[in-house]
């Protein structure tokens, strides 16, 4: 019995300093303990975080150095006159003598650059996009300023009367290579992806860059130019990548370094709030000026108001959707164009079309933005309501 009690003691002994020694490891110990269970638990995952934003980064930091050389500042000069101060001797005689007078005359003129903006370079012979605003005088002088220094003069090919945009060639020997970029997919792009934004920011500071998202699509803004000229652009492209004056032109590009869209407007009321051009539209005007050497249109000759439910309700209309054709705004200006593809297939004012090639004039999809996509010569069917009777007819588009 006293064996056993002996025996249950040392094991009871043994014991007791085995967990002694163990909570004292673990007590010296626990910085460690703790630090590995954070490593496992934590910082594995948090590890991982920044080799995605770093990829992110570097995406974004690939892309401009791509396109970079492709983007220009548009550079606008003129033969401004140079006046002098000069002083007229008078002397009216008298007890006071002469005297002279300060006056101001014109001597001459002198090119000073008055103006600028930006673009990009779509072709390797060296057509270039901008906006129409930033060329608009055609008494001024244009070149393009590229991000090495390389300066070349450009002609002004044609000006886009229904989208602010303008189509440049420079007219001079290349001096090497150029850069030039790629248009992308601007008519599936998404709320919330990466945007970039290149241009020559207040004129001042070029190839200037910008990144942000896509905030808003097919917006319709009016925006003006700061001297009473004002214009309404449908279906641009929101983003709060920082567009500034002297950005007009520059392109907007998604995270691949394509051009989904080109710097038009920001809000001087907010912050945050730029627009652009969608692509695919400006992409158009690229492919007609390199086929014919002008913008050439599909036209179908009629002036038309887009049909809302209000106005449906207000006016007693037979649809709240499609293109109502309308007068203009002076007794000249007809309804229809006399000798169109609309007055041949019999429209006049008060029709209503609903629909071209099946595709209703709903929502985005207005009358021009679906004719812009279709070909010179191509014949379409519209679906209209005439006289109270809904009927379909074919029409066949011709040069605007």
């Amino acid at each position: 019995m006293e064996i056993e009690n002996q025996t249950a003691k040392t094991v009871f002994l043994s014991s007791t300093i085995t967990l002694l020694v163990v909570i004292s490891l673990f007590f010296i110990g626990r910085e460690q303990f703790v630090g590995y269970i954070q490593s496992r638990l934590v910082l594995s995952p948090a590890t991982n975080l920044p080799e995605s934003t770093i990829s992110s980064s570097q995406q974004i930091v690939s892309a401009i150095e791509r396109v970079n050389p492709a983007v220009v500042s548009v550079v606008v000069t003129k033969d401004v006159p140079v006046y002098e101060r000069y002083y007229e001797e008078v002397n009216p005689g008298g007890f006071w003598g002469g005297f002279s007078v300060p006056r101001v005359r014109e001597n001459g003129t002198e090119e000073k650059e008055v103006g600028g903006g930006s673009g990009f370079i779509v072709s390797n012979d060296g057509l270039i996009v901008t906006n129409r605003h930033v060329v608009t005088d055609e008494s001024a002088h244009y070149s393009v300023l590229l991000n090495d220094g390389t300066s070349y003069k450009v002609d002004v090919l044609a000006r886009d009367k229904d989208l602010d945009v303008a189509i440049l060639k420079i007219n001079e020997p290349i001096k090497e290579a150029l850069t030039f970029v790629n248009f992308g997919d601007s008519e599936s792009i998404k709320l919330g992806e990466t945007v970039i934004v290149i241009g020559n920011a207040l004129a001042e500071f070029r190839n200037s860059v910008s990144v942000g998202v896509v905030s808003g699509l097919s917006r319709s803004i009016v925006a003006g130019d700061g001297m009473g000229m004002n214009e309404q652009l449908d279906h641009v492209i929101q983003t709060d990548a920082a567009i500034n004056p002297g950005n007009s032109g520059g392109p907007l590009l998604n995270i691949k370094g394509e051009v989904i869209g080109v710097s038009v407007a920001t809000s001087r009321g907010a912050d945050n709030i730029s627009f652009a051009l969608p692509a695919h539209l400006v992409k158009a005007v690229v492919d007609s000026v390199r086929e014919h050497g002008e913008i050439v249109r599909p036209f179908l000759g009629v002036r038309y108001t887009a049909i809302t439910k209000q106005m449906a309700e207000d006016n007693n209309l037979p649809s709240d959707y499609g293109a109502l054709v309308i007068l203009g705004a002076t007794p000249e200006e007809g309804a229809v164009v006399k000798g169109s593809p609309a007055d041949k297939a019999g429209l006049t004012v008060g029709t209503i079309i609903l629909a071209v090639d099946g595709v209703e004039l709903r929502d985005d999809k207005d009358l021009a933005t679906i004719l812009r996509g279709k070909e010179v010569g191509q014949e379409i069917e519209l679906k209209i309501i005439q006289n109270g009777q809904e009927q379909k007819v074919k029409v066949t588009l011709t040069k605007g």
